[in-house]
């Protein structure tokens, strides 16, 4: 088993890289860091083709060789030039080829720093990847040698959630990492007339937190009856008048992952996020992990 890495060679970003390697080190497994390139120019023949193609493999291995100075040699790592119609096409093929744990990748270069966001390709990959995929948040560092203390599980009182954080506890007991549950509600600002609506509001919140943490606690009990079981620290419900201000609402650490699961509206084997899990995702501070139905149907099976 192995961890997928992907690359932009037009980027030398080391967020994607720092990532990997604390999830590599946190799992003791080894990566396959790769630069996806076109096999082909479309608008091109002949010469002007064979120009493009040495062009595009040269920088796909210079921006290579940028990673094998960020990595160092601490974690076995294979480096790879992959050709392929697009660079969803080339991280699936690489995941299923060598038969991978999880692909991890970067924030599009309009992500606010300390933030997620997707770009085309990222995008197209969640809709594709039969495997979690890991996201790096822009300028995204670790200390040397880190690993993932804390898997926080996101959680919003379904089944599937619940399966979700399930697998999460399995995952950060494999791994020695603590785990968390966590949910987030957005209030609206204003409601209502003279603020009585924003009390009404509140009250359904309120509620809906002491219903959640309720359904959490009884899970964290199932957790703890696993055969390795990791520590666990809770419940926390964030709360605020936008996601960014929800997220906020609650304590993160540099060595943790945010785990999130696919939309139940998607396709089984596939991940795709809803518009729930996106806005989550794109407001952590801290990596987050995208696990597809499939996967977490697998890990309860």
């Amino acid at each position: 088993m192995s961890l997928v890495v992907g690359i932009d060679p037009a980027q030398r970003s080391a967020s994607v890289l720092n990532l990997a390697a604390m999830l590599a080190r946190s799992a003791g497994t080894d990566l396959v860091v790769t630069a996806v390139v076109p096999r082909t120019w479309p608008m091109a023949a002949g010469t002007a083709d064979a120009e493009w193609r040495r062009f595009t493999r040269a920088t796909a291995e210079a921006a290579l060789d940028h990673a094998a100075a960020v990595l160092g040699d601490a974690i076995p790592t294979r480096f790879v030039v992959h050709e392929a119609p697009s660079v969803r096409r080339g991280l699936v093929e690489l995941a299923e080829e060598h038969e991978a744990e999880l692909v991890v990748v970067g924030s599009s270069s309009t992500a606010p720093a300390g933030r997620i966001a997707f770009g085309s390709e990222s995008d197209a990959l969640l809709h594709a990847s039969p495997v979690p995929v890991a996201i790096a948040p822009r300028g995204f560092r670790t200390s040397d040698g880190a690993r993932v203390r804390r898997v926080t599980a996101a959680y919003h009182g379904t089944d599937t959630s619940a399966d979700l954080v399930k697998g999460a506890a399995e995952v950060a007991g494999r791994v020695g990492a603590a785990l968390r549950v966590a949910s987030f509600a957005v209030v609206p600002p204003v409601s209502g007339t003279a603020g009585t609506g924003l009390d009404v509001e509140q009250g359904i919140a309120d509620e809906w937190a002491a219903d959640v943490q309720r359904h959490a606690t009884s899970l964290l009990t199932e957790v703890s009856a696993l055969a390795e079981p990791p520590v666990l620290e809770g419940t926390v419900i964030g709360m605020g008048d936008s996601w960014e201000s929800a997220i906020a609402d609650v304590p993160w650490e540099s060595d943790e992952v945010l785990v999130v699961g696919s939309s139940s509206l998607g396709p089984l084997a596939r991940v795709f996020l809803g518009s729930h899990a996106t806005k989550v995702a794109r407001n952590s501070p801290v990596p987050v992990v995208v696990v597809p139905r499939a996967a977490v149907s697998a890990d309860r099976g």
